[in-house]
């Protein structure tokens, strides 16, 4: 048996209020609503389905509730700014090798947007 993918779900009053954030400022492709479910999902890429289980965010920092890798972590810390939302933590060169930074989704989750180096 494979396990093929690993889905986060984020709780959520208003599942269309996650277009701005998921859609326009990450980039992630619109895949499927339902009115109480919207999913969105990165263009096809190479990828093993992981889950992280931390005791803290590393460097001292809060525990995110979810880690969105990158090609360009600088562009979109550029995104992320222009778009007016406030940056958590960052950005920083942590020593485990990622450059990254923290922001809150509309819901209050906490984002570690990440690139390895």
């Amino acid at each position: 048996m494979l396990v093929k993918r690993i889905v986060a779900n984020i709780a959520t009053p208003d599942p269309a209020a996650a277009r701005a954030f998921y859609g326009n400022v990450l980039g992630l492709e619109f895949a499927m609503d339902h009115g109480w479910i919207v999913t969105f999902a990165a263009p096809a890429v190479e990828a093993r389905p992981q889950v992280s289980f931390l005791s803290e965010g590393g460097s001292g920092t809060p525990l995110p509730d979810l880690s969105v890798e990158v090609d360009d972590v600088d562009g979109m810390l550029t995104r992320v700014t222009r778009a007016g939302i406030a940056i958590e933590y960052g950005p920083a060169d942590e020593p485990w090798g990622v450059r990254r930074f923290y922001v809150r989704d509309p819901f209050g989750r906490l984002i570690n947007i990440l690139q390895h180096k």
